[in-house]
């Protein structure tokens, strides 16, 4: 199973949080001096699934290598065992000097309160970083900036061109149309929309898209900040959409017994014609249909929506580091356009600051997510994947409300207020 870096870092937020506590991380070696000419620098990322992927970054990692003089020695580590150390490493002056970590307050910003960040602000200015504000934020606390963001992903729904193209169809304008259109999918023997949620954060996904095109990125923004509260109609009304939209047969049958992998896999084949899921999902799509597919926003009440926008994990550098200068110019690197588009063709993963498509192999698909995630980042018009900004206790309440309506043991008007009271707010 695929599992992207916003579903992965929602897991290990608990166990970042726990260990949190403020403090400067030691110097990596005796010597507190930033050191001067050719340096190995360690880079601890999480170990990917792909293999091939894994050589293929170190393959590219090697052309910095050979323009800078410098040696990455590329470390890995499986998400579960870098959570329990990362910050005791960062702590023992035998860490990494770069190493990949999630965005948002319960994960860089936990080691940014923790003193264990080294502050990028400076770095910003001197290389012109081309971000889109949107990601800077995501790793900037307390007006400070401390690492550059990971891939982008959003949230949205894929529907089968060929489908909807045989029976007449176009992409909803609004919640309405897609509601009629989910109507005469079912009518046409379709599922309508690929939904499983067996494992608990697919649900977190549905609030979140449903909620952020209701809201707007705004909106959002005063659930998160505490301005606007969780038991709000508004929260409600998108709970209840995915609730009335079980009951009217417009997604698979008993969601929390279907996992991930059958939910996409019944888009694969075809038997369902729509999936409200991440953009992650492109480079599958590529290889696993052969049909052509759309993605567009989970439609507004009065509207299309916007897209629900996260970021994977990107790199930091640690406080203790006494390869300052060597650790910033491979965050150039990593910074640079030329890896932004390495990493789109390469990965299939959409990076954080506007990139040029033009020669890129990439598939019709992936080039459209690409560019309309450029369109609603510098716009301002992404809404937020919620399980990644708020507490591991946050995220209980909220997997387990949405498995709750779906099998009836709790209302759509019941669990905003179990979101409101675990929200600390």
């Amino acid at each position: 199973m695929h599992l992207s870096p916003m579903k992965i870092l929602a897991v290990a937020s608990a166990g970042l949080l726990a260990t949190a506590c403020t403090g400067q991380a030691p110097s990596s070696s005796g010597d507190d001096a930033t050191q001067s000419g050719p340096q190995t620098l360690k880079w601890l990322i999480e170990e990917p699934e792909d293999a091939e992927a894994l050589q293929a970054l170190k393959d590219h990692v090697a052309d910095f290598e050979e323009e800078s003089g410098h040696t990455v020695n590329v470390q890995t580590l499986p998400l579960d065992a870098m959570r329990t150390v990362l910050q005791t490493q960062l702590r023992s002056g035998e860490g990494p000097d770069v190493f990949n970590w999630g965005s948002g307050p319960s994960f860089g910003g936990a080691l940014a309160e923790a003193g264990l960040l080294h502050d990028l602000t400076q770095a910003y200015e001197e290389h012109d970083w081309d971000v889109y504000d949107f990601a800077v934020g995501r790793v900037t606390h307390d007006g400070k900036i401390y690492g550059v963001p990971g891939e982008m992903e959003t949230i949205g729904l894929f529907y089968n061109e060929e489908i909807f193209s045989e029976l007449g169809l176009e992409a909803p304008a609004d919640l309405g149309e897609l509601e009629q259109i989910a109507g005469e999918l079912k009518d046409a023997g379709y599922i309508p929309m690929a939904v499983g949620d067996q494992e608990g954060w697919e649900g977190g996904h549905y609030l979140s898209m449903a909620l952020s095109s209701r809201v707007g990125a705004e909106g959002m923004e005063e659930l998160l900040n505490g301005k606007r509260s969780w038991d709000s109609p508004e929260v409600v009304e998108s709970l209840q959409l995915w609730k009335d939209f079980q009951d009217a047969g417009y997604l698979t049958e008993s969601p929390t017994s279907v996992d991930y992998d059958t939910s996409i896999a019944q888009f694969f084949s075809a038997d369902a014609a729509m999936i409200p899921t991440g953009s992650w999902l492109v480079g599958e799509i590529d290889d696993n249909t052969d049909f052509e597919v759309s993605y567009i926003p989970f439609p507004a009440p009065d509207g299309p929506g916007i897209f629900t926008g996260g970021l994977g994990s990107g790199p930091y550098i640690s406080a203790g580091t006494n390869k300052e200068d060597a650790a910033i110019e491979f965050l150039d690197f990593l910074a640079s356009e030329e890896h932004g588009r390495w990493t789109v063709e390469t990965l299939h993963t959409i990076p954080p600051q506007p990139i040029d498509t033009d020669g890129l192999e990439v598939s019709p698909l992936l080039e459209q997510v690409v560019q309309d995630t450029a369109e609603f980042s510098e716009g301002g018009g992404l809404g937020y994947n919620i399980d990644v900004m708020v507490s591991d206790q946050f995220n209980e309440a909220m997997y387990d409300g949405v498995q709750g309506i779906f099998t009836d043991q709790s209302t759509p008007g019941e669990v905003p207020a179990r979101l409101q009271a675990s929200s600390g707010q």
